[in-house]
């Protein structure tokens, strides 16, 4: 759709409330203000005005504000009508702005992309206001916060600006060929190539701990009918979340519990009990079960303590462990050490972690809480650290590869021209991050995925 056309949407959620928003945005924002409060408010002060119909009687009145382009969110000319937040008044306003020529409902996401598209922020700020919408701790919004700030966007630019420099220098060193191999090989080009990689590798680490704190951790409890597993999920959950009885196969379906251990989200996945059943109910919860499993970041494989002394999942249940994709992580939860006098606490067996608790008295389940936030490498203090989605992992992966592609194109053979374009590569990956550089498609896909009014 074309970015000349007017756009309006209310930027307040749907429902009831003391206040209600309409933004407008571009071209005709001017004739809309004309057309409603009968005047141009003077720009960046609040008006108390009424909100006319097309009869001039009145719809609402409540606060008008009017930004001229190119200072405003958008860079164009945006107006925001702030009246009372029932429906009905709303959407009478709405109609009444949308009766205007050239004006119609903004897309999902339009306001921001508008933003993007104006220079207002880079696509990273702008990801970063979804983000701070959808943040589900403390910790998640303080890094969205971060992130809109421009704090991811300022280490992606110093990387390429530490690029830019590089590919100058070694570029420079192809323009003049009798000086190439003294250029390549006299250890600057390595040094300074060294320099960017240990940098790119540092935001990555927080790009992790970033992306952690946006998508979660999925975790699922898994194991034999009446080992426990929703006496776990509802001690990780702190409340009655499933039904636990001594009846096995109480669990017929899958539960599902969000939380957070010290600003880590985390999904909890209670399953049916894995055993050969002939109820239909239960063979489909059962199925339903290893769905689960095999999407998994990690598997608590539950364990009966009184059934077995066996500590090797392979030991336990070998054809359970054989059905399993092959690096998925999993942790054994010996259950019942209230019963079996096992000593609580954490230790490795044959490179599974092996955790003993009970989930009936809660004993050994902060241990548990503590195993998983280490295992996903989650670090609670993160100052000034910034929110990272999947794709910007992926750029940041791709990035380090052509960079080590490079350096391996350097020390092997000198070829400073095959140099030259893996940094241009990897350059042009981490200008995917800030839009620098990217596709139409994906700039759809992002903005697609907000809220109406943003």
């Amino acid at each position: 759709m074309s970015h000349n056309e007017t756009i309006v949407a209310q930027a307040t959620p749907p429902g009831r409330g003391g206040v209600g928003i309409l933004r407008v945005s571009g071209l005709q924002a001017r004739e809309v203000a004309q057309a409603i409060l009968g005047k141009l408010p003077k720009p960046r002060y609040a008006d108390y005005l009424p909100f006319r119909d097309a009869d001039g009687s009145v719809l609402d009145q409540g606060i008008a504000l009017w930004f001229p382009g190119p200072n405003s969110f958008t860079g164009e000319d945006v107006l925001e009508l702030q009246g009372h937040g029932g429906p009905v008044i709303l959407d009478l306003l709405l109609k009444r702005i949308l009766a205007l020529s050239g004006v119609r409902i903004a897309r999902p996401g339009e306001f921001s992309e508008r933003a993007f598209l104006n220079d207002k922020l880079d696509l990273a700020q702008a990801e970063a206001i979804a983000d701070l919408i959808d943040a589900s701790s403390e910790q998640a919004a303080r890094s969205a916060l971060n992130s809109l700030q421009g704090a991811f966007s300022a280490r992606v630019n110093h990387l390429v600006d530490a690029l830019t420099h590089l590919r100058i220098y070694v570029e420079a060193a192809i323009d003049f060929p009798d000086e190439e191999i003294d250029f390549l090989s006299d250890g600057k080009i390595e040094a300074q190539l060294n320099q960017v990689i240990d940098d790119l590798d540092a935001v990555r680490a927080e790009a992790r701990q970033g992306s952690l704190l946006r998508e979660g951790m999925k975790v699922v409890i898994a194991g034999r009918p009446n080992a426990g597993k929703s006496s776990l999920l509802n001690a990780l959950a702190g409340r009655e979340a499933a039904i636990v009885t001594d009846i096995a196969g109480t669990t017929r379906d899958v539960l599902r519990e969000h939380i957070h251990i010290d600003g880590m989200p985390l999904h909890i996945i209670d399953t049916a009990g894995l055993r050969e059943s002939s109820d239909e109910v239960e063979r489909i919860g059962i199925e339903r079960a290893w769905n689960e499993i095999e999407q998994a970041d990690r598997v608590l494989f539950m364990v009966d303590g009184t059934t077995t002394d066996a500590t090797d999942p392979a030991e336990i249940w070998p054809d359970f462990i054989a059905r399993l994709p092959a690096r998925l992580p999993i942790t054994v939860v010996r259950n019942k050490a209230d019963v079996t006098g096992e000593t609580l606490g954490l230790s490795d067996v044959n490179g599974h972690s092996l955790v003993r608790l009970s989930a009936r008295t809660g004993e050994g389940v902060d241990v548990l809480r503590a195993h998983l936030k280490q295992s996903m490498g989650f670090e609670t203090n993160m100052e000034g650290g910034f929110m990272a989605r999947r794709r910007h992992l992926q750029a940041l992966e791709q990035a380090a590869t052509h960079l080590q592609q490079g350096k391996a194109q350097l020390l092997g053979a000198w070829a400073g021209e095959l140099l030259a374009e893996e940094l241009r590569l990897s350059q042009q990956s981490l200008s995917e991050i800030t839009g620098e550089f990217t596709s139409d498609d994906l700039l759809g896909c992002i903005f697609s995925s907000f809220c109406i009014g943003k």
